[in-house]
């Protein structure tokens, strides 16, 4: 097969198409699926990745596009210069060819379990044994938990779960009275999400088995449909994905969290907005199933494989093979930073900086744990936007609380996809009389910071974090982020000024330090690019380093063309998506830019500019797109320390010299590797014994 994995964005003057690009990342998620040097059981992690990836873009974006098309509307200046029904064909295309190909890199990953001694087995190569099984496990634990519909025999089409996988079954009836056509039955078994999707079988010597609960379903179909007659029965799988975002309601009388809680409840029942099904399903069966749920063209159709929902593939049981798994490596401690004894008294004397998961979030816990306990400690006032499952963070700010803390959360609750975690963590809080605030109107608060007051002398002291990642445990084991602790008053004094914007929405305030959107952000940035400019036709050193997630604000990407057009030598390392295209003659040739995919999610902001040789760095949690510049409450906080600085500097190289992981970003937008003639260098790797080096050193 011709390999396609990559989606070409449409290229329209200068930019990249913004959905297309985030397509073209999720096609290096699934080279990473492919790479034959990463161990099997992680090349499946990047394919339940790539899934899990495709269906949230599909619940957001192809929504979005969809609701344009739906209004009538062309969208050609908010897309690009594509319109919006030729992106929605597009997206359709790309996905098809991806899906295709990640059904072949499935098959050969499944080949190289085979050569160790893993099969993942199909209903039809059961043995005996594992028949018996089999047979107990579903009625033990499958039938019980399992929702059978029989459609065929309804007058009205049940509503499908969002993303949820659905075996449609088709029974050809017995013919008892002699006329030509055969009758058709269906029926739809929802896949149960509260049973592991890979049940392991018995082990046979060396070798070990896993079925999919898909084809263990299949495998006991006659049990399920016995009282029906039937001369053939099949089962395919199929899946709807919706609409998801949020339409929330206006009643006054309402609490928010209220509001937010039926817009949760209201989303299970959005317009559906892609379709996927087993390729090899019935005609007739398919036909049946697109008319009875409304499904129409301006859907995405996808025919996929005999399995759906390969996002489950990031779970696949881990059989005692580590050596099929990357090597675990233990976080490291922050050098000079002990996790014995008062962090408050070693926050006074300097700022420290974590980097996760290299070194381990347990700082941020005890710093929290700490501030609850202290005599000393009055206030704690925190911003979340995503917890952890079970949250220390949590537990700790109920236990400042029972300690007489004045605690106050902001909660963010329309975190995409958390909003009903978030809003179990809001009523578990209040319930503790913890202050929460529900942030700004119009604005979803997306910085991460937290401000601890202790009375010191009879003085109040402040003791802050800013961080471009969440406050959240299981998170911090898998994404790159720093986390600045800091006692610098004139920065804690900032970012109290944050929360008492929170509480008081009218009152702008103004920053010295901070940079703080949606107020800020945009300009400020404007105004450093610009200093740069200057000082490269003034003769002086200039420069300009980012570390993003995303950047597709076009307004941001002419000002980067500008500088790039002066002279201004650029170095980007973007992660997701990029509407920015580097190396264009006059436009932007002196802007190089890579991505890194690799064994952890890149997802620092990083703003690096040289400042006639004294760089000015800062922290952030905004990436340069329009909602984190002009739609949201972020700080980007300045690096004073000298070796923090020195440190974030030493990052971004590690990071801008990885020839192993990183790919280009060019017109051609074809994914392609980083390749030179220097020694391997996979910055991911180097990174943590960059920081086991620091810990010799001391």
């Amino acid at each position: 097969m011709t390999e396609k994995i990559v989606a070409h964005p449409h290229v329209h003057n200068q930019y990249n198409n913004r959905e297309l690009s985030w397509l073209q990342f999720n096609a290096r998620v699934l080279q990473e699926a492919k790479d034959k040097k990463l161990p099997l059981l992680e090349r499946l992690r990047f394919l339940g990745i790539f899934s899990n990836n495709l269906d949230e873009f599909f619940k957001v974006r192809y929504a979005t596009i969809k609701r344009i098309v739906d209004a009538g509307k062309l969208g050609r200046n908010f897309l690009g210069g594509i319109s919006a029904k030729d992106l929605l064909e597009e997206i359709t295309q790309t996905v098809i060819d991806q899906q295709a190909y990640s059904l072949n890199i499935l098959s050969d990953i499944q080949k190289e379990l085979r050569k160790e001694n893993i099969f993942i087995i199909n209903e039809t190569e059961i043995t005996r044994e594992q028949s018996k099984f089999i047979s107990e496990y579903f009625v033990r634990q499958v039938s019980p938990a399992m929702m059978t519909i029989m459609i065929g025999e309804l007058d009205e089409f049940p509503n499908l779960r969002d993303s949820a996988a659905y075996l449609a079954v088709t029974m050809v009836m017995r013919n008892d009275d002699d006329t030509f056509e055969a009758k058709h039955n269906y029926a739809l078994i929802e896949i149960p999400r509260t049973i592991d999707r890979f049940v392991v079988l018995p082990q046979e010597g060396e070798k070990q088995y896993v079925i999919i609960l898909d084809d263990l379903i299949r495998h006991c179909l006659h049990n399920i449909f016995s009282i029906f007659k039937y001369e053939s029965i099949s089962a395919h799988m199929i899946k709807i994905t919706r609409d998801a975002e949020l339409d929330i309601d206006s009643d006054l009388s309402r609490s928010f969290i209220d509001k937010i809680s039926k817009s949760v409840k209201n989303r299970s029942a959005g317009d559906p907005v892609r379709f996927v099904y087993d390729k090899s399903i019935d005609k007739r069966t398919l036909q049946y199933l697109l008319q009875k749920m409304g499904i129409d063209k301006t859907d995405s159709i996808i025919p996929g494989g005999r399995y759906h929902n390969r996002r489950d593939y990031m779970n696949f049981p881990r059989l005692g093979r580590p050596d099929l798994q990357y090597k675990k490596k233990e976080p490291l401690p922050i050098a000079g930073l002990s996790l014995q004894g008062s962090l408050f008294d070693r926050i006074a004397e300097k700022d420290y900086l974590l980097h996760t998961p290299y070194q381990t979030f347990m700082y941020v816990v005890k710093f929290l744990r700490e501030a609850a306990l202290d005599p000393k400690v009055k206030s704690i006032k925190i911003t979340i936007y995503r917890l952890a499952e079970v949250s220390h963070i949590a537990s700790s700010l109920i236990n400042a609380k029972k300690n007489g803390k004045d605690v106050t959360v902001q909660i963010e609750l329309q975190a995409r996809f958390d909003e009903e975690a978030n809003i179990e963590y809001a009523e578990l809080l209040q319930s503790e009389d913890i202050r929460l605030i529900f942030g700004v109107k119009g604005l979803k608060v997306h910085c991460k910071t937290c401000l601890v007051e202790r009375i010191e002398n009879n003085k109040k002291v402040r003791y802050g974090i800013l961080s471009t990642g969440n406050f959240n445990e299981s998170t911090a084991r898998l994404y790159t982020d720093y986390t600045l602790f800091t006692a610098n008053q004139k920065i804690c004094k900032e970012i109290n000024k944050v929360f008492d914007f929170f509480e008081v929405n009218y009152r702008v305030k103004k920053y010295n330090h901070l940079i703080v959107s949606p107020h800020y952000t945009r300009n400020a940035l404007y105004q450093l690019i610009d200093t740069e400019i200057k000082n490269k036709k003034a003769g002086l050193p200039s420069g300009i380093k980012l570390k993003l997630n995303s950047l597709s604000d076009f307004k941001m990407i002419d000002k980067l063309y500008e500088a790039s057009r002066a002279g201004v030598k650029i170095k980007m390392i973007v992660r997701g998506i990029c509407c920015l295209i580097p190396g264009v003659k006059g436009m932007s040739e002196n802007i190089e830019a890579i991505s890194i995919v690799g064994k952890f999610l890149e997802h620092p902001r990083l703003y690096i500019f040289e400042n006639a040789g004294n760089p000015k760095i800062y922290i952030s949690s905004a990436d340069f797109m329009g909602r984190n510049l002009d739609n949201r409450v972020e700080i980007a906080c300045p690096i004073y320390d000298e070796d923090i600085k020195k440190e974030i500097l030493e990052n971004f190289e590690i990071g801008w010299s990885d020839n192993v992981k990183a790919r280009v970003f060019s017109i051609k937008n074809d994914n392609a590797y980083l390749k030179n003639n220097k020694p391997p260098v996979r910055s991911q790797f180097k990174m943590y014994d960059y920081y086991l080096n620091k810990l010799e050193l001391k």
